[in-house]
């Protein structure tokens, strides 16, 4: 998540956020309108031949009065609703109109750790879910540790979950409260992905070492148990075979990847990996990798030697495929999602990211991707705190503001 202990500007706003948020939730926007909900359509997959220019992308209210959100996805072949992580602990459901269900879906305040770069982070709903009504939580507990919780729906209310049907399946001790990571994804594998930060302060080293699981992207099966844990470890994991290796690993080498996403028409990984103190970058994995990136942190950041002398060897590295600097008042890189909708077709195969502190969002053809280079060009300047992009069921996509507002990308 952000760098929050070492930017000032977003420790003043996470200490202000009550007071402001009524203000900021209004800044740049429009007033909502209320859409009849979209149905499933297949997945386009035209590719467009340049980033996009700027104001070519708008942003429309959807929904307000949310509490610090950090997250917007949605279920399954759900299409008339999507769910909001609050990181105070809870998860609402909004309808396609943007209104906000008067009781949460999950409420689990009580059992996390929140504040700063702590708390409820992410959701992810089983492949299976319109059957098995499972779904997977990524928090901080009260001691501070990344908790991957399994969750079910209420058997009486599907739009209620049951709080005493959880079971941990993973515990990561995790030393401070900054670079948690957060997100869990299910691929198109039905593994559960884990993004978990490299420890925080004073554990940068973290992210080369393949005995602990900090700095790292995870990939484990969550349909199946072994060896003593709540999950199985797929059998073309990378390091399954390598003494003194988590054979969790998917991906190493990365600080704090606090979002990152599949491209639903080609199952291709972007991840946007928090820098330092001055290079946010983008990372790619085709959907024809079999995993074992090793993404250079703390060896570099971003396209920049950070380790120094002759450690900063690019041997073995996979680089960025964009890069940008702190130099205009960003500082947090936010992934963001391949467009894959049916609503704004002038979009389609375009990636859109952002930045948390500066709130801009940028744009390339996600094609561009493949030859390990995509110029990004900016596409908007808004004056939100982009904690998130999100995803509906129909590839729609969303900007997610941390003082209380979540936004469609329109074009």
């Amino acid at each position: 998540m952000m760098d929050a202990l070492k930017r000032g500007r977003l420790l003043f706003f996470l200490l202000s956020v009550l007071l402001l948020s009524a203000h900021l939730s209004a800044c740049g926007s429009t007033r909502v309108t209320t859409q009849p909900s979209p149905t499933a359509s297949p997945i386009t997959t035209s590719i467009p031949s340049s980033p996009l220019a700027p104001g070519a992308i708008r942003l429309e209210q959807f929904a307000t009065g949310l509490h610090s959100p950090v997250y917007l996805t949605a279920a399954p072949g759900q299409s008339d609703q999507v769910y909001v992580v609050e990181q105070s602990g809870r998860i609402q459901v909004v309808t396609m109109d943007g209104a906000v269900r008067a009781q949460p879906f999950l409420d689990i305040h009580s059992l996390i750790s929140s504040g700063s770069e702590r708390g409820l982070l992410s959701v992810a709903f089983h492949p299976d879910y319109a059957h098995n009504g499972l779904f997977f939580v990524d928090y901080t507990a009260l001691n501070g540790a990344v908790t991957v919780a399994r969750y079910h729906v209420s058997a009486s209310d599907p739009y209620r979950a049951d709080p005493t049907s959880a079971t941990i399946i993973l515990s990561v001790p995790h030393p401070v409260s900054n670079h948690n990571g957060g997100l869990l994804l299910f691929g198109r594998d039905s593994y559960l992905y884990v993004g978990i930060g490299d420890g925080g302060s004073g554990n940068s080293g973290n992210g080369q070492r393949k005995d602990v699981l900090l700095g790292k992207i995870l990939r484990i099966d969550v349909n199946h148990i072994a060896g003593g844990q709540q999950y199985a470890i797929p059998p073309d994991n990378p390091f399954i075979a390598q003494p003194n290796v988590r054979p969790e690993i998917w991906a190493y080498g990365l600080r704090n990847p606090w979002r990152f996403s599949f491209d639903r028409a080609t199952g291709d990984l972007f991840i946007g990996d928090v820098g330092q103190n001055a290079v946010e970058e983008l990372n790619f994995q085709p959907d024809s990798s079999k995993g074992g990136q090793n993404y250079g942190w703390a060896i570099y950041e971003g396209d920049r030697c950070y380790a120094g002398g002759p450690a900063c060897s690019t041997g073995g590295l996979t680089g960025p495929i964009t890069v940008y600097t702190h130099g205009d008042g960003s500082c947090v890189v936010t992934a963001g999602y391949v467009y894959r909708g049916q609503r704004h077709p002038r979009l389609t195969g375009v990636y859109l990211f952002g930045d948390y502190c500066s709130g801009k969002i940028w744009t390339f053809p996600a094609i561009d991707a493949q030859d390990g280079e995509a110029t990004a060009q900016q596409a908007m300047d808004t004056d939100l705190h982009l904690a998130s992009f999100g995803e509906d069921a129909t590839g729609e996509l969303y900007v997610v503001s941390l003082a209380g507002s979540i936004y469609r990308v329109t074009a």
